[in-house]
């Protein structure tokens, strides 16, 4: 099956956005370019795309935090594992902030990721704060 390349972008993205936690602010840009040191896959208007979107969410991360504790109760940002939070973050993000994706495609793609990179409750667990995020934020 062939993949979209704009999952392709995205994945990136999460990849990316995963590393946001273990490090400073000021070294997001050096994760970006260290991130695509050696890697031919993207062009350059791709690398644009994921860097500027990675900076972005990181940018509103503590806006879309709130949001994610607002909305998934008995789960507070802190405590979930960073899989989870890394792929909430960015669905919420293209929800709230990106009129380019629509909210159906943020939600599935998430799902997607979840169930690639996340435990077997992810899914679920992600599915249902989405929905209501999008509910009331989108």
């Amino acid at each position: 099956m062939k993949v979209d390349r704009r999952t392709e972008l995205r994945e990136a993205v999460f990849l990316l956005l995963f590393r946001v936690d273990f490090y400073q602010k000021d070294e997001i840009e050096a994760q970006i370019k260290d991130f695509f040191e050696g890697e031919d896959g993207f062009s350059e208007k791709e690398r644009q795309y994921i860097g500027d979107k990675v900076i972005s969410i990181a940018e509103k991360l503590e806006e879309i935090d709130g949001i994610l504790d607002e909305y998934s109760i008995g789960w507070k940002v802190k405590r979930m594992a960073k899989v989870d939070l890394t792929i909430l973050r960015l669905a919420c993000y293209e929800i709230k902030y990106d009129e380019k994706v629509p909210v159906s495609t943020a939600i599935n793609e998430a799902v997607e990721l979840a169930k690639n990179y996340g435990e077997e409750s992810s899914p679920s667990f992600i599915n249902g704060i989405l929905a209501k995020v999008a509910k009331n934020e989108g």
